[in-house]
């Protein structure tokens, strides 16, 4: 790739995409929550994003029933092996855009790790994602993704005391 065609890319981004970390309830998994990252883009042009996800080398492009043209990013290792290095490779200039992917970088870490499979880790990751994207709009207020977890463990703790 021509290092101008990833810096445009990068200049693109910096004004129109995002970097979200996403908590879910869910009741099949051991802690009752789910924690992914999405890296998305939209915009009425399907041809940027079309170049975006040719370049980065993942994700997917549809078009939403509103006519807008989204392309996304959320599998865990597309994130980890594909955008991050982009954007490391050809970084941010806004000073906003820098801090949403450096606390981005640092959540898929953690996963990465496996720290968000107890409770400080998802504090962590919690505490990293309120810094980001001025704090959102979230579903779930991070009060009830704590008790939810807490919930989680104390069913666990007396399933194994029945053991």
């Amino acid at each position: 790739m021509r290092r101008e065609i990833g810096f445009y890319i990068a200049g693109f981004v910096d004004g129109e995409g995002s970097f979200n970390v996403s908590v879910r309830k869910r009741d099949d998994y051991k802690n009752k929550i789910k924690i992914s990252l999405c890296f998305n883009v939209s915009q009425k042009d399907k041809v940027i994003l079309a170049l975006l996800k040719r370049h980065i080398g993942c994700g997917t492009l549809r078009q939403r029933q509103d006519g807008i043209w989204y392309y996304e990013v959320n599998n865990f290792n597309a994130i980890t092996e594909k955008v991050i290095p982009f954007f490391k490779k050809y970084p941010f200039l806004s000073a906003k855009k820098k801090r949403d992917f450096s606390k981005f970088c640092q959540i898929a870490e953690i996963l990465r790790k496996g720290e968000h499979l107890d409770k400080e880790g998802i504090k962590m990751i919690l505490s990293l994602r309120n810094q980001m994207n001025d704090g959102g709009n979230r579903k779930f207020s991070d009060e009830e993704i704590l008790k939810k977890l807490q919930e989680s463990s104390e069913t666990t703790c007396q399933t194994s005391e029945k053991s």
